[in-house]
């Protein structure tokens, strides 16, 4: 068995990149619109998973070793609940602390904040839970976040 991507239905695709993108720093890898059918997909990766990655002759990654997010956008628009049914996405990040204050300074609510220097949780514009882990050894305690309280659910 070999892990490919993990799809999740967005509604607001430009809002979502700039959550994933500009927020977490993924990459957009692929793009396919698909008329017929309504919908758009969009394939992101990390830049770490990418520098990793082997390509076609298109230079699109081959799915060997390079796990992917896929966003799903339905061009009709529906209704999603329950954005936290599948669990969530996790990102190994260099600098967990520049991390959340980007997002914070995005204005996304950082959900679980990292108080232990290690873990913290989000959420991207259509209620899906991101887990935040700190690459190697936690970092130490550092105000605003180790005395910072949990906000909603994660």
């Amino acid at each position: 068995m070999e892990y490919l991507h993990t799809m999740v239905r967005v509604t607001n695709l430009d809002d979502t990149l700039k959550f994933f993108c500009d927020g977490l720093g993924l990459k957009e890898v692929r793009r396919v619109d698909n008329e017929a059918g309504r919908f758009t997909l969009v394939f992101l990766a990390t830049e770490e998973d990418l520098a990793r990655a082997k390509f076609d002759e298109s230079g699109t990654p081959l799915k060997e070793g390079i796990p992917m997010v896929e966003l799903t956008h339905n061009w009709d628009p529906e209704e999603y609940s329950g954005g936290r049914n599948f669990g969530h996405l996790a990102y190994q990040v260099g600098d967990i602390y520049a991390v959340v204050e980007r997002l914070a300074d995005m204005g996304v609510t950082i959900n679980r904040p990292p108080r232990d220097g290690y873990m913290a949780f989000v959420r991207s514009p259509d209620n899906i839970s991101v887990e935040l882990l700190q690459k190697g050894k936690p970092q130490e305690p550092k105000e605003p976040w180790a005395s910072a309280e949990n906000i909603g659910s994660w």
